[in-house]
């Protein structure tokens, strides 16, 4: 037995081809492929998206950077204005009436990250996390363009509203009723953000537009 082998032997759970065998591995992954898979087990906890866009991977993470973007291509997230603390921005979320966002932009240029920390209702603790990615297409396709990744993750707050009591109303709904179509609704949002990127790109103009209102980011 190796080294390596020897340090993992006594944890419990490891599949590896060295305690299972190539035929072992193999019958199992072939167990774990379905044909059809439940709504639930594919988006219970994760949600996922992926996207090929015809737009240089530089020019899709300043689009992406810059929050004020968000009014165009996401369906409902509009208005928004600074909130009074520094980088925190407030705004409307459209799908229900009266109801403010607040959100955060976290931006890493090195990976091409871009994370949009956002809550309905209050500021103070940003849970629901956008988490999007930038890749460079040739480096992944062999092709000009990026690649973009956007992951959520089902934070307990979007089963329970940690704060009702700020809710414009009683008989509001919260953003976590909709969580069931939440890849269906991410997905009109990343068309429409693969629309925006490949037709300003195609037609040689500026990626990045100008806030419609002086003071947005």
């Amino acid at each position: 037995m190796s080294e390596e082998s020897s340090r993992l032997a006594d944890i419990p759970g490891l599949l590896r081809i060295e305690n299972a065998g190539k035929e072992e591995l193999t019958a199992h992954c072939m167990e774990l492929t379905q044909a059809v898979y439940p709504h639930h087990q594919v988006y219970g906890q994760y949600c996922t998206l992926h996207e090929y866009v015809d737009c240089p991977p530089e020019a899709a993470y300043d689009y992406l950077r810059q929050g004020h973007h968000l009014e165009e291509w996401t369906c409902s997230l509009r208005d928004f204005a600074p909130s009074g603390t520094p980088g925190l921005w407030v705004g409307n979320d459209r799908l229900e009436d009266d109801t403010r966002i607040y959100c955060e932009v976290v931006a890493h240029p090195d990976a091409m990250t871009v994370d949009y920390h956002c809550s309905w209702d209050q500021g103070e603790k940003l849970w629901m996390i956008y988490l999007m990615r930038v890749v460079p297409a040739q480096l992944v396709l062999d092709k000009p363009g990026s690649v973009i990744t956007w992951t959520n993750c089902r934070h307990p707050y979007y089963d329970a509203n940690p704060h009702p009591e700020r809710a414009p109303r009683p008989d509001r709904p919260w953003v976590g009723d909709y969580w069931d179509l939440f890849y269906a609704g991410h997905t009109v949002e990343m068309n429409n953000l693969k629309a925006i990127l490949e037709h300003r790109h195609r037609n040689g103009l500026p990626v990045s537009a100008a806030p419609s209102r002086a003071g947005a980011r």
